[in-house]
């Protein structure tokens, strides 16, 4: 059965979400969580995306970014296909580093960006491991 095809729109914002293949930690170390920025930049600089906010956990990542032009399957199979294969080749493993298929869900204009940069950006402290006032760090 083919999978649904995922909703694009041009000027859309999204909530993207992926977790580490079997829940691994992919983002332990400051190495891991510096690599994938410079993706997400270079993801960025290639398809127009504005990021609006993101957080990386031990294990998963959660991004808020609009796409002025309708290529957000198109920039995430790069990111993903991209840091994935640096991620190996630094470590030299083979095989999925992420779980499955990226999550994304489409923000409605009418509720804003706002809520959902909030939750983002708590989602360390939801999970105790930052206080709010720790956030920066």
């Amino acid at each position: 059965m083919a999978r649904p095809l995922r909703m694009e729109s041009e000027s859309g914002v999204y909530h993207v979400l992926n977790r580490g293949n079997y829940r691994a930690d992919i983002f332990r170390s400051g190495k891991a969580r510096a690599a994938f920025l410079r993706c997400l930049g270079e993801a960025c600089a290639k398809t127009g995306w504005q990021v609006h906010a993101w957080c990386l956990m031990s294990n998963h990542y959660h991004l808020a970014i609009s796409t002025p032009e309708a290529n957000l399957v198109e920039g995430m199979r790069w990111l993903q296909g991209t840091f994935a294969t640096r991620f190996n080749r630094l470590r030299n493993e083979r095989g999925h580093l992420f779980q499955g298929r990226y999550k994304s869900l489409l923000v409605d204009p009418d509720r804003g960006l706002g809520p959902l940069c909030h939750y983002i950006h708590l989602n360390p402290v939801r999970a105790k491991l930052r206080t709010v006032a720790g956030l920066r760090d």
